[in-house]
Parts: structure tokens; C-alpha cells; sequence
């Protein structure tokens, strides 16, 4: 791995998301939003898989990039609208990052891999993509899920379960030994539910 090229496009990302004008407050200090995130990303995916390709490390800090120049408002509130905002997102992402990369001075195959990362490309069958899914569902229920539950105090049980059941269901067998060792740390109002919808 060039170091010096992963550093600068690392840090060409969180100049990116250092302009999202939504702020979040952590432990006391407020973070703009994507950038916090993309912080937490690769935390996890430190902790996760630390010998993860260089093509992973770099898109797990982009996944999310200037995600609030697309906000869902854009798109019609209903699903097949969130669909296609879902879609365009992943579009999104995949191009922005891969154009910083090519600023910094990473070579067309590099992109190429961390645009087909970011966009989701071939989920089940690409290894560094499914990898990512895997550190995005481990912060989602470690940073996510409980900020989630209280933004949508009309959800049962039932709806709930599906939703875990899904986020479940597109991580691989190793993160959930990685989940069910400990290694994450769960909301405790949601550990029992959380633990339901697994079994």
C-alpha cells in the first residue's frame, strides 16, 4: 500500500465530509455528521477485519460521503421513492469518492474497486463488498440502531424484528460470531429484541 497516497485520499474524504452542515454531538464534542460516521466506519472496520485490503479501508471511509447533497426529501415518499434515492445514493457515493481518488492520484483500478464497493456492486459474490456491508450493519447496531428505534416510536415488535432480521441477514457468518462474541457494543434497552430476532 502506498501509504502517502491512502493518507491524502483518507483525508481528501473527511475534508469532504467535514462540510456537512448537520452536526452530531459525541462525548461531549460536535462532529459534523458524515464525518463522524466515516470516523466510526473505520473504527469498526479496524476492529473487524484490520487486515482488510487497502480497496476496503478506503471505501468503508467514503461509504457514506456528503451523503446530505442528496437528501431524501428529493425523492417521493413512498418505497418504490426510497428506492430509487437508495440507488442513486450508492451512485453517488461510488462517483464522488472514486473522483477524489483520482485528485489525490490513484490509478483507474483502484477506483475501480472502491467505486464497486461503495456502490454495492455484487453484494453475495465480491468478497470486499460484502466485507463493507459487514462494517456498515456492525456500526449501524453498535452507533445507529437505538437513534433509529427513537425516531420511529411507532414501530411494534414485529416491525422491529424484521428490521434487525434483515440488517442480520446481509452480514456474513463472521460478523455474526463478531456481534455474538461481545465484540460490539449493543444498546441494552434493545439487546433483548435484538436477540430475539436472531435466533
Amino acid at each position: 500500500m502506498n501509504i502517502s497516497l491512502y493518507q491524502a485520499a483518507i483525508a481528501a474524504f473527511d475534508n469532504a465530509n467535514s462540510e456537512d452542515p448537520n452536526l452530531e454531538v459525541f462525548e461531549g464534542t460536535t462532529y459534523p455528521k458524515e464525518l463522524l460516521y466515516a470516523q466510526r466506519m473505520t473504527d469498526m472496520q479496524e476492529r473487524f477485519a484490520p487486515d482488510a485490503s487497502e480497496a476496503v479501508k478506503l471505501a468503508c471511509r467514503a461509504q457514506h460521503i456528503q451523503r446530505w447533497k442528496s437528501p431524501r426529501s428529493d425523492y417521493p415518499m413512498d418505497k418504490k421513492g426510497y428506492m430509487l434515492w437508495r440507488t442513486n445514493l450508492y451512485k453517488f457515493h461510488a462517483e464522488t469518492a472514486g473522483a477524489l481518488m483520482k485528485e489525490v492520484g490513484y490509478d483507474d483500478e483502484m477506483i475501480a474497486r472502491v467505486k464497486t464497493i461503495v456502490g454495492k456492486k455484487d453484494l453475495k459474490s465480491n468478497p470486499e463488498t460484502q466485507l463493507m456491508e459487514d462494517v456498515v450493519d456492525l456500526s449501524f447496531l453498535e452507533h445507529y440502531i437505538l437513534h433509529f428505534a427513537e425516531m420511529k416510536p411507532d414501530y411494534d415488535e414485529a416491525k422491529w424484528i424484521l428490521i434487525i432480521k434483515k440488517t442480520w441477514g446481509k452480514m456474513s457468518d463472521s460478523a455474526h460470531e463478531f456481534a455474538l462474541a461481545g465484540k460490539i457494543k449493543l444498546p441494552e434497552a434493545l439487546v433483548p429484541l435484538i436477540l430475539k430476532a436472531i435466533q
